[in-house]
């Protein structure tokens, strides 16, 4: 009974100085993180120990910035993962895409004209083909699908920049004429867009070079077929008239 009692005795003296030693740890400023490895106890107990435990306004400030750092540093190192998993997946994808025909690139431009191109309507059945767009990848597809498949000629070709005024229109006309080859001179006067961009996005100007519009002169029944090609596909995928 006797070495029981000494056994507790010591135990809560020892519980003691190492409440006394976490105190005053966390009087310098130390966070929990900082004292555990100091004081090797539960995190459930330190806190109990630190709970009316106040801080100077310099340690305040001081774990503040240490733990702001430590999310950017976890922020950064989760950033870093989503970044390689996408890597890892799109160089999958990547892959599994062969060789691609001239039908293959016949059926992807009517479905990108389906999806971005200006459609007839039965208030205007006149409209000949255009397309706009910001993404310069799907520019050139569209550009390659006139020329290589329709057999459109660069003279029947007509390009316009949509650019909001905040924009730079000399530096996005040198950047699409880059991208398609076409020479500054070749296009048509740039239309501003008048509308303010109301958002809370933060926006990086340097990498915007507003929309690109690509059209096809006289092209009226050019995209009267377009829209039977379209039609033909809806029917085909949905085993109409077969």
């Amino acid at each position: 009974m006797y070495n029981i009692d000494r056994y507790i005795c010591g135990s809560m003296i020892k519980k003691t100085k190492e409440r006394q030693r976490a105190i005053a740890l966390r009087k310098k400023g130390l966070s929990y993180n900082e004292i555990l490895k100091r004081v090797p106890v539960a995190k459930s107990t330190l806190s109990l120990w630190l709970r009316d435990v106040g801080l100077a306004k310099r340690h305040v400030q001081r774990l503040t910035r240490k733990r702001k750092t430590s999310q950017a540093k976890a922020a950064k190192a989760c950033r870093a993962k989503r970044i390689k998993i996408t890597e890892e997946i799109q160089s999958l994808a990547k892959k599994e895409i062969s060789k691609i025909n001239k039908k293959e690139l016949w059926l992807i431009g009517i479905a990108l004209y389906w999806a971005e191109g200006c459609k007839q309507k039965e208030t205007n059945t006149s409209e000949r083909v255009r397309l706009g767009n910001s993404d310069p990848n799907l520019i050139l597809i569209f550009l390659k699908w006139l020329k290589e498949v329709c057999l459109i000629s660069d003279e029947e070709i007509n390009v316009r920049l949509y650019i909001h005024r905040t924009g730079d229109e000399k530096r996005a006309l040198r950047y699409w004429s880059r991208i398609t080859g076409i020479p500054i001179r070749k296009f048509q006067k740039t239309v501003f867009k008048r509308h303010n961009i109301r958002t809370n996005r933060k926006v990086d100007n340097s990498k915007y070079f507003g929309l690109l519009d690509v059209g096809v002169k006289r092209s009226t029944n050019f995209n009267r077929k377009i829209t039977g090609w379209i039609e033909g596909i809806v029917n085909r995928v949905n085993n109409i008239g077969e």
